[in-house]
């Protein structure tokens, strides 16, 4: 007799057996998904936008029209701002003597198109107290159209000569502007040389206490940021110490008061060493004291 085979799953049925499988869980993905689709299609739509947005603004900066574009977003955000009542119609400035109006307008970012809402306070304020002469700055904004600008300006303390420039600084140091004969600069006191900015205070205030000497200096000049030489408008140099500068002023008061010794031909004053006073003759002073060392030398031997 023919052997009988046991029945088995042929290799057609096993595939097709398999098909079957995947078929249905594909239904069951496809369902699912549908099933998710309407639930994630808002966030859907919401990541495409951001992907345009970010895509675009790539786009912007890589070409270099970033600024251009932020400021167009700005005057629109503006102009809905305005067309609601928020308007800057009224600027009270004051505090301003030296910065025109237009000037501190502009640095603020103020236009004829802003609008209150969408000013930075805090960052016009920052750029204010960024120009040379404003010391201080408060910005308000006080709706629905009103900006205050306060302002508190450095005052011009001194003159400050270097490499041929004169500049007007603050009692700080701080460059103010470039020198003009406008007349309040022209009577401020003049320092020279690297270093003459920082310590101007110290110069200024000491020779305060002395006016006497004050009003005979042309300039104050810093030596090696150490010490100060003082150029008389009659052309001596006064060499002050490093330590003590008040003593050194006020001695030479005493000895221009009592002996006029501003008023001789001397080119240099050294006070640098305490408790002396050196003193350089003018090359014609100098040849006058020979000749009357002389005389007195030949009259003492014609005596004896």
């Amino acid at each position: 007799m023919p052997k009988r085979l046991a029945p088995t799953a042929s290799a057609d049925g096993g595939r097709v057996r398999i098909l079957d499988r995947a078929i249905i869980g594909g239904r069951r993905f496809f369902v699912g998904l549908s099933a998710s689709r309407a639930a994630t299609c808002g966030a859907g739509t919401w990541l495409v936008a951001l992907l345009f947005a970010a895509t675009g603004a790539y786009g912007l900066q890589r070409g270099g029209h970033m600024p251009v574009a932020i400021e167009t977003a700005r005057d629109m955000a503006d102009a809905a701002a305005n067309l609601a009542g928020f308007r800057i119609a009224n600027v009270n400035l004051s505090g301003q003597n030296h910065v025109t109006p237009g000037d501190i307008l502009a640095t603020a970012g103020v236009k004829p198109t802003s609008s209150l809402v969408f000013l930075d306070a805090e960052a016009a304020r920052t750029r204010l107290e960024e120009l040379p002469w404003i010391k201080r700055a408060t910005v308000q904004k006080l709706y629905p159209d009103r900006l205050d600008i306060q302002l508190v300006e450095r005052e011009g303390f001194a003159l400050w000569q270097k490499d041929g420039k004169i500049n007007v600084i603050a009692r700080d140091g701080t460059i103010i502007a470039p020198y003009s004969d406008d007349p309040r600069f022209i009577r401020l006191p003049i320092v020279v040389g690297d270093g003459a900015e920082k310590s101007v205070t110290e110069i200024v205030e000491a020779l305060s206490l002395v006016p006497g000497v004050r009003d005979q200096v042309r300039a104050a000049i810093r030596v090696a940021d150490r010490r100060w030489t003082l150029k008389m408008r009659n052309g001596i140099d006064v060499r002050l110490p490093e330590h003590g500068l008040v003593d050194a002023l006020q001695e030479l008061a005493v000895l221009d008061r009592d002996k006029q010794l501003l008023t001789r031909d001397v080119t240099i004053i050294d006070l640098r060493i305490a408790d002396r006073v050196s003193v350089r003759l003018s090359d014609a002073a100098y040849e006058a004291r020979q000749v009357d060392l002389k005389a007195q030398s030949k009259k003492k031997g014609g005596n004896t």
